[in-house]
């Protein structure tokens, strides 16, 4: 059984995959880790995420340790591959109708068109000041008083909601205090700010050219009020055309990792290599 290992470095977090990875038919998840950096050595939570997983998968042998992110000095890293690439391959196996996917990260987001085999057709990404991130929602909903966990679930019971008008981080955490003096709701203010997040992935998204499914991946990816506003800005620029399907999953987080392993598995049998790059012997 050939196994491979994805390994995605973020700017907040460090995501580890391993994937069966013998053949198209035979591509599995067989186990996965994720750990928040926050003030720590990167090298000292990628180094306890690897373990995690590799624990978690029970598995002695890895053939092929694929990097992506800033994840290219790992030790054991057989080889590195771009995140635009390992996202949209991580998408199309998450969910197989993918035709572009939103990586919504701590510090940028990015949206990347491609075709069925997963080669990257076109992308973008934010190019302006951090107010479509996943760190600038985090904040937000610090100064709130809000866990991450109820920002999605606080943004659908808004009633009216009320966008940020700037596109500057700062600039727009002054609004939501201004927003808080006032007397608006931690719902509106929520739903706002999902909104003001969700019409610039949309206009990412319909700078690109694809037909189909739109993957979100990234720390966002399980905020359901961010999808519903999402799922809202693209249907309302759907100009006679039918609005674009928003899909996610629960490992979505993870895609960038899977995708890693699964472009690894393919060089490895590609290049017909031998040997292994990981043992539990050894380590």
């Amino acid at each position: 059984m050939q196994i491979t290992a994805g390994i995605d470095v973020g700017s907040g977090a460090v995501k580890v995959a391993l994937m069966r990875t013998d053949g198209a038919s035979e591509e599995s998840l067989v186990a996965s880790a994720s750990s928040r950096i926050r003030r720590r050595e990167v090298a000292r939570v990628l180094d306890d995420v690897f373990a995690a997983a590799v624990a978690n998968a029970g598995v002695e042998t890895i053939h092929y340790i694929a990097t992506t992110g800033e994840g290219a000095d790992f030790p054991y890293a057989t080889g590195h591959f771009y995140g635009m690439t390992t996202h949209a391959r991580g998408a199309l196996y998450l969910e197989p109708r993918a035709r572009a996917v939103l990586d919504v990260g701590a510090l940028h987001t990015r949206a990347v068109a491609m075709d069925a085999r997963g080669r990257v057709m076109d992308y973008k990404m934010t190019s302006q000041c951090a107010s479509g991130s996943g760190q600038f929602l985090e904040n937000i909903a610090r100064y709130l008083g809000v866990s991450h966990d109820e920002i999605g679930e606080l943004s659908l019971q808004a009633r009216q909601p009320e966008k940020v008008s700037s596109i500057c981080a700062v600039l727009a955490e002054t609004d939501v205090i201004n927003m808080v003096s006032r007397g608006i709701t931690t719902a509106d203010i929520l739903r706002g700010v999902h909104e003001s997040m969700a019409d610039r992935f949309a206009r990412l998204l319909r700078s690109l050219q694809f037909d189909g499914v739109v993957f979100v991946s990234g720390g966002l990816a399980s905020d359901v009020g961010m999808l519903a506003a999402l799922r809202d800005a693209l249907a309302k620029k759907a100009t006679g055309a039918a609005p674009l399907e928003v899909s996610t999953h629960e490992t979505a987080i993870f895609a960038g990792a899977i995708g890693a392993a699964l472009w690894g598995g393919f060089r490895y049998r590609k290049l017909g290599q031998g040997g292994v790059a990981w043992t539990a012997e050894a380590n």
